[in-house]
């Protein structure tokens, strides 16, 4: 690039916020000092030279890199860069020295960000903002929920003009399409699995006065006197269950959550708003979490139905429901206690998420200290939620071993 007399060396992860044309003053090289007393190469001034660039490539199996890049070269070939003289651009110096140092205003770290949770310099003064957190880079959705810096970043994209058809804002078209299947599949995939496992058995259930009837039912369980089935319960009549049973229900409840999480984050684009990829990620979350989870209920399910086969188990009880009259028996297919534990669940790990940004807590080792708590109180929920609902399951299936095949029970 020898056409040029300066070239300004920008890395991906750079955000310019203020005119940086002062740089073109600097040195023959330049480039700032970070806390590790070497040199960052993410941002560079330099004079392109034709002689220079042959002699670099000569002693580039002769001098060590540390980080086994340019970045490690380069200071091993400007061994003595940390004693230069720090650029100031109202100051120019005569001659032109070979090397300067920049200021920490063209090359602010955000990880000494997050360190104080503040600019360690005039933050009305700064230039280039660095996004220096290894994997936590500003175009990733997720990284803006973590680093307060990212929202400069994004703020700057929705602003930028259309270079291309549907670029305008920092848009891709192609995620937005990705987007919108993403966002409604799983919808259609709750609709689907409604449809199959409570529809066929009630066409009632599509008009909007059964489901109303459906609440009130769930309402008077609650105000009669059936309570929640006990934690301590590992029996129903003459069928005991194995004692590792509940061990079994909570190791398949976080093996659902922890793959339906890594799902999410898989399928969804990393480069979308970060809203966007938040509320995609707690819906793919939730729903394949409801299905993995809701498959092995539907398995212990069958299993308490065949246990109880096998041994002659009574279904004389079958009918003790508590219900009030005009009660319907298949009241219980659609468990109220699967319900409770299933909005529980959904919402205290919305509220983990969130709960962060709804209190404007900003500091990185705050927000996952809270993160931390949310998702131990969470991970308290579901042990119990998991143990009791196998439970519950297990023994409906013993109860209704005698029910129509055709009659599916709904989760």
């Amino acid at each position: 690039m020898t056409s040029y007399k300066k070239v300004v060396y920008l890395d991906a992860d750079t955000i310019v916020v203020k005119s940086i044309e002062d740089l073109f003053k600097c040195g023959k090289f330049c480039g700032n000092l970070k806390h590790s007393e070497r040199m960052n190469s993410g941002v560079m001034v330099v004079e392109p030279s034709e002689t220079l660039f042959n002699d670099m490539i000569k002693k580039m199996d002769q001098l060590p890199s540390y980080t086994g890049g340019d970045q490690g070269f380069l200071n091993s070939y400007y061994s003595d860069f940390a004693n230069s003289r720090v650029y100031e651009p109202d100051s120019p110096l005569t001659p032109e020295p070979a090397t300067q140092r920049l200021s920490t205003l063209y090359n602010a770290d955000v990880g000494l960000y997050m360190l104080a949770n503040k600019w360690m310099v005039d933050e009305k003064e700064l230039r280039i903002i660095h996004y220096t957190l290894g994997p936590l880079k500003p175009w990733d959705w997720f990284t803006a929920w973590l680093v307060k810096p990212v929202e400069t970043w994004q703020d700057i994209r929705q602003k930028l003009e259309e270079s291309l058809p549907g670029t305008g804002g920092g848009r891709n078209p192609h995620d937005q399409l990705v987007v919108k299947i993403l966002f409604i599949l799983p919808f259609c995939l709750l609709l689907f699995g409604y449809y199959q496992s409570c529809f066929q058995t009630d066409k009632e259930l599509v008009s909007i006065r059964s489901l109303c009837a459906f609440a009130r039912r769930a309402r008077h369980k609650y105000k009669s006197e059936e309570s929640l089935p006990s934690y301590s319960v590992l029996s129903n009549g003459h069928l005991k269950l194995p004692s590792y049973f509940g061990a079994i229900a909570v190791l398949v409840c976080f093996v659902s959550a922890g793959f339906s999480l890594a799902f999410a984050f898989a399928i969804i684009p990393r480069q979308v708003m970060p809203w966007t990829g938040l509320l995609l990620m707690l819906e793919w979350t939730f729903v394949a979490f409801f299905l993995l989870f809701g498959s092995y209920l539907r398995f212990v399910y069958r299993w308490g139905s065949i246990s109880a086969n096998h041994v002659g188990f009574s279904n004389s009880d079958s009918s003790e429901n508590h219900m009030g009259p005009g009660h319907q028996r298949n009241m219980s297919d659609c468990d109220m206690d699967a319900t409770f534990y299933w909005i529980g669940m959904a919402s205290i790990a919305t509220i983990t998420v969130l709960l962060p940004t709804i209190l404007g807590i900003t500091a990185l080792f705050t927000k996952l200290g809270l993160m931390v708590a949310g998702g131990i109180v969470l991970a308290s929920f579901m042990t119990y939620a998991a143990e009791h609902l196998a439970i519950s399951v297990f023994n409906k299936g013993q109860k209704y071993r005698n029910a129509s095949r055709t009659r599916s029970f709904c989760f």
